[in-house]
C-alpha cells in the first residue's frame, strides 16, 4: 500500500502547489497587463491570465469543443490513473513513475479548472451555456522572449498578435517535465530486448573407418 501512496501522493502534491498557486494568483494579482510582476527582468514574470482550452493555451472552437476538451482530460485523468496503478505494480523504474505521477497531477489540475472554475471563480465565457463545465484555466508563469504581430504571408495565423511563449501555470509545467524526462530517459526506462545468441549445436563427427 505505501508504495501506491507514495506515487500517487506524488499526484496529489502537484494539484495541490497547482491550485494554491492559482487561488493566490486569482485573488491577490490584477488581471492582465496591469498586475504583471516582473520575477526575473523583463523575460520572466508573473501574468495573470485565463484560457478556455488546453495546456499552454490550445483550444477548440464553439460550446461543444469546450465539452470535449473537459471529456477528454476526464477519460485522460482515468486511463493515465489507471496506467499509474498498473505501472506500479510492475515494478517499472521509479523516475519513469514519479514522471508519470506528474503527468497525472497536472492532467487533474487543469480538469479541476475546467470543471469548477466557471463556478467557483465565475470565470466561465459569457457566451457558455452552463458554468460547469467551462471553467476557464488560470495560467500565470510568462516568458517574454517575443512578441508582436506575425508577417502576413504565414497561413493561419498571418497577421495575428501572439507571444513566442505561451503564458502557462504549475499543471502544465508538471505535464512538460514529466514528458520531457520520459523523452530523455527513453533508452532507461523502454530498454531495447536483445535476443541472446543460441549457442552453436555441436557437430556430430561420425568417423567411418574404412
Amino acid at each position: 500500500m505505501n508504495k501506491y501512496l507514495k506515487y500517487f501522493g506524488i499526484a496529489l502534491l502537484v494539484i495541490l502547489i497547482d491550485q494554491a498557486v492559482k487561488m493566490l494568483v486569482h485573488f491577490q494579482m490584477d488581471f492582465g497587463s496591469p498586475g504583471q510582476i516582473p520575477i526575473f527582468g523583463d523575460w520572466f514574470k508573473l501574468h495573470y491570465t485565463t484560457n478556455p482550452g488546453m495546456a499552454f493555451g490550445m483550444e477548440l472552437g464553439s460550446d461543444y469543443g469546450k465539452l470535449l476538451l473537459t471529456s477528454f482530460r476526464l477519460v485522460a485523468m482515468c486511463g493515465i490513473g489507471y496506467y499509474l496503478y498498473h505501472i506500479i505494480e510492475k515494478k517499472q523504474p521509479s523516475l519513469y513513475i514519479v514522471c508519470i505521477a506528474m503527468i497525472l497531477g497536472g492532467a487533474i489540475g487543469n480538469l479541476v479548472d475546467s470543471v469548477f472554475y466557471g463556478v467557483w471563480l465565475n470565470n466561465a465565457p459569457y457566451n457558455a451555456s452552463t458554468p460547469w463545465f467551462h471553467g476557464q484555466v488560470v495560467d500565470m508563469f510568462y516568458f517574454d522572449i517575443w512578441e508582436g504581430y506575425l508577417p502576413e504571408w504565414l497561413p493561419v495565423w498571418g497577421g495575428s498578435y501572439t507571444a513566442l511563449w505561451p503564458i502557462f501555470n504549475v499543471a502544465d509545467a508538471a505535464i512538460f517535465v514529466g514528458v520531457a524526462m520520459i523523452l530523455i530517459f527513453q533508452g532507461r526506462f523502454f530498454p531495447e530486448k536483445t535476443e541472446s545468441p543460441t549457442p552453436p549445436k555441436e557437430e556430430q563427427v561420425n568417423q567411418i573407418s574404412e
